[in-house]
């Protein structure tokens, strides 16, 4: 076991920001009266030589009828000046650095108010508490600045941390259904005495459906993560439409049995990524087109390049949906009006989609088709622009 080291709280004396600009000022104070003495000091020095126009020997009479000669009269006036200057001045430059150091620790204590807002606000954040905000209506400065990306940031975090809950809500019940037909079919079928093996047989063959179906679904979940996560991607020379023909090869039976019409126009389309990732790309979305279709229905599939980027285009018929949801079918574990409802698949495709373009710098979009379907477009830069 590793021992963590103990951090000592040295909150008394830390040099805070507000300490640090309460001594700056200071400072500046100090060193501006003390520039303002001496130049005082040098004007007098410089001025006070009344004597030196007069001829030697002069005398001057003072008011209590004292004669001295002019130039030691000057000297004592000079130096009188200079020593009341020295004293009133220290005592002035004192007057304002006291003064001046206050007045500036309130001001800088008022001005960093809000961020000391802004850390009580993140010292209670949690997972209850990421709806708490500070809510700046000071004036429209740095601070104000500061708090306004605070809150943004938080809005950020409130939205990822309300989708990730979603997200393992919805893995977990998409997990826990095959499970829970696994589990049924185990017990009413060891709780029946009389099983034949017919009935084993069944009860092996909807077990082995689950697990498959739960398979999948990690599956998804892996490929989602390492989609998202960016983790390990390889950089090869890919054509965008090869996993196409595999795609269609894979779903050909269900193809048959639907008696769906597939009409491929497969141009190059040359892109740089990880080959295991593109392929999926285009599989999620011939097996997406393909059980989201209805009998008798059509799929069209075109890869091509134009200008940077290149393109990949599939198409199916189907139930009808509106465009308003379409981005909602982006989202993980949504199957466009039928979701959690017992569809074939796990509701991943269009996130996995989703999440391989924005991994190799592209963009998906998808557009509701009026008769019913829907036509899903990527584009991924092509080979020569990455």
């Amino acid at each position: 076991m590793i021992a963590r080291p103990v951090r000592v709280s040295r909150r008394g004396l830390r040099p805070t920001l507000r300490l640090r600009l309460t001594l700056l000022n200071g400072v500046l104070l100090v060193g501006a009266g003390i520039l303002v003495m001496l130049v005082a000091w040098l004007v007098v020095n410089a001025v006070l030589h009344p004597a030196d126009e007069l001829a030697e020997g002069t005398m001057v009479r003072l008011a209590d009828g004292q004669q001295l000669d002019a130039r030691q009269w000057q000297e004592s006036v000079l130096s009188a000046a200079q020593t009341e200057l020295t004293v009133k001045g220290i005592v002035a430059v004192l007057a304002i650095s006291v003064v001046g150091i206050l007045g500036a620790y309130a001001v800088v204590g008022r001005a960093l108010r809000p961020l000391h807002h802004v850390t009580a606000t993140a010292r209670k954040l949690g997972g209850e508490t990421l709806d708490q905000r500070i809510r700046y209506t000071g004036a429209d400065d740095e601070v104000a600045e500061l708090a306004d990306t605070f809150d943004a940031m938080l809005d950020r975090l409130g939205a990822a941390f309300t989708a990730q809950q979603r997200f393992v809500a919805n893995a977990s019940h998409e997990l826990r259904t095959p499970l829970a037909v696994m589990r049924t079919e185990i017990d009413v079928t060891l709780s029946d005495p009389a099983v034949d093996t017919a009935e084993l047989r069944r009860m092996a063959t909807v077990v082995r459906d689950a697990s498959e179906r739960a398979n999948a679904l990690v599956d998804a979940l892996l490929m989602l993560a390492r989609s998202e996560g960016r983790t390990g991607l390889r950089n090869e020379p890919v054509d965008l439409g090869a996993g196409v023909l595999g795609a269609l090869s894979a779903m050909e039976h269900e193809v048959r049995r639907t008696r769906l019409a597939v009409d491929t126009q497969l141009h190059p389309a040359p892109v740089i990524g990880d080959p295991s990732l593109l392929d999926r790309l285009a599989g999620n979305l011939i097996e997406n087109a393909v059980r989201y279709n209805h009998l008798g229905g059509q799929i069209w599939v075109e890869s091509r390049h134009d200008g940077e980027y290149a393109r990949l285009m599939v198409g199916n018929t189907g139930f009808k949906v509106d465009q308003a949801d379409v981005p909602g079918l982006f989202e993980p574990f949504r199957r466009g009006g039928r979701e959690r409802t017992g569809a074939r698949g796990s509701g991943l495709g269009l996130s996995i989609v989703r999440a391989v373009c924005v991994a190799h710098g592209g963009t998906v979009g998808a557009v509701a088709l009026p008769g019913g379907g829907m036509e899903v477009t990527i584009a991924l830069p092509l080979a020569s622009e990455r």
